[in-house]
């Protein structure tokens, strides 16, 4: 049933719950390597998403799926976790929270880049708008506001971040063709990726066991990050009676994790850092909210005699 108000506690809960995870990657990324984080918190996922579906009694739909689009599910358990999660974590590893979290969040408006080409969809002005707000604050970032040199601080570690925002664009782009259930969809994809992963951590002999911190955390991101938190969001959506009022809330998230980067990690948040993410959560919100605002003035302009 519609509940705005439990919608919007579902969603804050999302949000408050990935606002966390910067600060869990390089907690982790002590402990284990990227790999093995992928390994680790992948399984974890698998299990809690196993978990949800066996309670909600969806394992029937598991096998149909599989059998309804085989292709589809590998595609998408190849792009995520398998290899999103390496190239985030690899990201992460070289990169200051605060700097990886910002660039990361840009991947909304990659994905409007590649939905052009890729779904036939339209680039709208509001797009452009956006994209020229977001990256202009990913080059403050980049070059922690030094534009003398205009030298990245750190051309690996960026480089790692703004290929992880195309492949978890290209992730949402190749699902906005499933058809079955989103979650039974998700544990599909897990499923796939755990061999790759294995096989990938056995190559480069990082099959050992971790220490407890390092299982914790991966098993803290494998809850927040990659399953428990996605279904609370998917909750919250299917429960809201206005979805705009939830997804404001995503605004929130950036924010909220440099205070636990700042609290918990003890970085020092640059003023580079801020000013970029103000323009990348701006191109954000241009993109949401303009077609809404311009929406809502046509149909005044209309009802106007």
């Amino acid at each position: 049933m519609k509940n705005q108000t439990r919608a919007m506690q579902f969603g804050f809960a999302a949000v408050l719950c990935w606002s966390t995870v910067a600060t869990a990657f390089k907690l982790s990324l002590q402990h284990l390597s990227p790999a093995q984080l992928v390994l680790y918190a992948s399984l974890v996922s698998t299990l809690v998403l196993f978990g949800i579906v066996l309670y909600r009694d969806q394992l029937p739909q598991l096998a149909q799926q599989w059998r309804q689009a085989p292709w589809h599910a590998i595609k998408c358990g190849v792009l995520n976790p398998f290899l999103y999660y390496f190239v985030l974590f690899a990201g992460y590893d070289r990169l200051p929270a605060q700097q990886a979290q910002a660039l990361n969040y840009t991947w909304a408006i990659m994905l409007s880049l590649l939905a052009v080409p890729m779904l036939g969809q339209t680039l709208r002005r509001w797009d452009i708008i956006a994209a020229i707000a977001a990256y202009a604050g990913v080059v403050i970032i980049a070059t922690a506001g030094d534009f003398s040199r205009l030298q990245l601080s750190d051309p690996s570690g960026i480089g790692l971040m703004m290929i992880s925002t195309v492949l978890w664009a290209l992730y949402w782009i190749i699902n906005t063709k499933q058809q079955g259930n989103p979650v039974v969809g998700l544990l599909l994809g897990f499923i796939v990726s755990l061999p790759l992963t294995l096989a990938v951590c056995a190559y480069r002999g990082e099959l050992a066991l971790p220490n407890w911190q390092g299982f914790a955390g991966a098993a803290y991101i494998g809850l927040f990050e990659m399953g428990l938190t996605f279904v609370l969001w998917l909750t919250a959506m299917r429960t809201a009676e206005h979805t705009a009022s939830l997804s404001n809330l995503v605004f929130l998230g950036p924010f909220i994790s440099l205070l636990f980067i700042w609290q918990i990690l003890g970085e020092v948040i640059a003023p580079a850092t801020i000013i970029g993410l103000v323009l990348i959560v701006a191109g954000l919100m241009v993109q949401q909210l303009g077609p809404k605002m311009a929406k809502a003035k046509l149909a005044s302009q209309r009802s106007t005699p």
